[in-house]
């Protein structure tokens, strides 16, 4: 039986905006009126015709006559001292994702609920979910009472479809209404049409008909209310009925997608600092490792979540090359990437970890291959991975080839996490580990015509008498990429060279004797002599 609980932020807008003057206010400044609970608080918006309504009013307004979507001309003129503000609807916004981040605690599957009156709410899946805190009467309590101590008014409610659990936490009798298979349709019966978020004009409908209850509409013959709504209104309504009745399904999106392992802990008394977080992180891999290594797979990123008791919440969160269940590097990974980066506010009072990505673990038998390689490989990993933790993704790099055949191009710079590189045997000692960036020139280079390899040349000043040469390797130049300075692009051969005192270089040749040096322009430019690496 699937278990919907609906969370209603009673005056949600106002509580936010009570919660932001309290943040701003400083201890020297005198109460702001607003901050009274005693006096009557509005928040105003522009409507589509450009008049200014109440968007959101606090329990004193509503309780001096005034309601939703008034004008504020009326409203002043009824409450002459009524103290106004506009309303921040985007801050409102990311207000309630971030408290539906925070709702996590509960259910890894919540998602947001603004209703057409601006009544905003939630939706928790907590099927299969609420014998971890003490059964769903208990799981309502507790969630209504987090909620009261951040201050903010709420009432919820349980039932097997959104819809329901949307009405009776609205219109609901007791405190936290539960209802199952078997009472839905009778506790939904005694509601008003409006429980099952209908449009106004098909509430105005509804009632000129004299159908007030969700009761008198089960009554009624499909048919009948098709023949007596007009303009597809019976089509919406029939649609919440089945919804709230469960004989339609309803989708619900997360706002986060819910991860598939993850390991929770609440505490009684709140964590007050960051060896206390350091010392329970354990329990939670050790949870999460064994639910990984049942279904055979590895964890490629992890988020670490701690609960506030201000109804906020702070994360950390580090990723892996390879796929891991070990919890010893989990926490080396974490103590890289910095504990003192969690905001505890005034405590946390859960914990929670997560696997964000998962990878299937493949089983491999040392004994086939080489152990050293292997290991070596597996060290680099790790090396990487506690880089990439305590710098960051975008510090450490590693090269990756790219289709072209001048050298500066032939490579690239990419995050090394997840890519643990392997040397090309066919090129060491070939190429230059690094290359001068620009290829630096040679002076008064002697050599034979014409593809002789230099015999002696200057270069930083310092002249070179060469032993040992190989070459040319001649690489063709790319025409379709023209230079930076409008020149023409013209042929390198390569050299790899050796002087008398050991040292090796890596030189080219930039264009050929009696092909290029010919013609007008470019052409008639002399080849030239380039410093391109040092070779090892």
């Amino acid at each position: 039986m699937r278990r919907i609980v609906s969370v209603w932020l009673i005056d949600w807008p106002v509580s936010v905006r009570r919660r932001s003057l309290e943040r701003a206010r400083r201890p020297a400044s005198p109460p702001d009126p607003a901050l009274d609970p005693a006096n009557p608080f509005a928040l105003i918006l522009k409507n589509r015709r450009g008049a200014a309504v109440i968007h959101a009013l606090n329990p004193a307004a509503r309780a001096a006559g005034l309601r939703r979507d008034q004008t504020q001309a009326d409203a002043l003129a009824m409450i002459p001292h009524l103290l106004c503000q506009p309303a921040d609807v985007a801050a409102d916004g990311r207000a309630l994702e971030a408290l539906a981040v925070w709702a996590e605690r509960w259910s890894p599957s919540v998602s947001l609920d603004p209703s057409e009156e601006g009544l905003e709410g939630l939706f928790l899946d907590v099927t299969g979910a609420a014998h971890l805190f003490g059964g769903e009467a208990a799981l309502l309590a507790a969630i209504r009472g987090r909620l009261a101590e951040t201050g903010t008014a709420a009432r919820v409610a349980m039932a097997p479809t959104p819809g329901a659990a949307w009405a009776l936490a609205r219109w609901g009798e007791g405190r936290d209404p539960i209802a199952t298979d078997e009472t839905v349709s009778d506790l939904l019966a005694d509601l008003p049409v409006e429980a099952l978020r209908l449009d106004e004009r098909t509430i105005t409908g509804a009632r000129r008909l004299g159908l007030k209850t969700i009761g008198s509409l089960c009554a009624m013959p499909r048919s009948g209310l098709a023949r007596r709504f007009r303009d597809g209104d019976a089509v919406g309504l029939v649609r919440r009925l089945d919804q709230a009745r469960g004989h339609v399904g309803e989708a619900l999106t997360p706002v986060r997608p819910p991860a598939r392992y993850r390991a929770w802990q609440a505490f009684a008394e709140p964590l007050g600092d960051i060896a206390g977080v350091e010392a329970r992180l354990p329990e939670l891999a050790a949870d999460l490792s064994r639910a990984l290594e049942r279904d055979g797979q590895g964890a490629k990123a992890l988020t670490l979540t701690g609960f506030r008791t201000d109804g906020e919440t702070t994360s950390l969160s580090v990723r892996m090359g390879l796929p891991g269940r070990d919890g010893t590097i989990w926490m080396r990974l974490f103590r890289e990437a910095g504990f003192g980066r969690l905001e505890l506010g005034f405590g946390l009072d859960a914990l929670m970890l997560t696997a964000d990505e998962t990878e299937v673990m493949a089983a491999r038998q040392g004994a086939l291959e080489s152990e050293a390689e292997a290991r070596q490989a597996e060290d680099l990993a790790v090396l990487i991975d506690r880089l990439t933790a305590r710098l960051g993704e975008g510090r450490v790099l590693t090269s990756e080839p790219v289709d072209s055949w001048i050298p500066e191009r032939a490579e690239r710079l990419v995050p090394a996490l997840g890519r643990v590189p392997a040397p090309d045997t066919a090129e060491v000692g070939r190429r230059p580990i690094l290359l001068l960036d620009p290829p630096e020139p040679l002076e008064d280079p002697v050599f034979d015509l014409p593809d002789g390899a230099p015999a002696r040349f200057t270069w930083r000043r310092v002249s070179r008498r060469i032993v040992r040469a190989e070459g040319p390797e001649r690489l063709s130049p790319e025409w379709w990429r023209p230079r930076p300075d409008g020149r023409e692009t013209r042929t390198r051969d390569y050299y790899r060279v050796e002087d008398g005192e050991g040292g090796r270089y890596w030189l080219f040749r930039e264009g050929r004797y009696g092909w290029d040096y010919t013609g007008e322009g470019d052409h008639r430019r002399a080849p030239s002599w380039w410093m391109h690496g040092v070779l090892a």
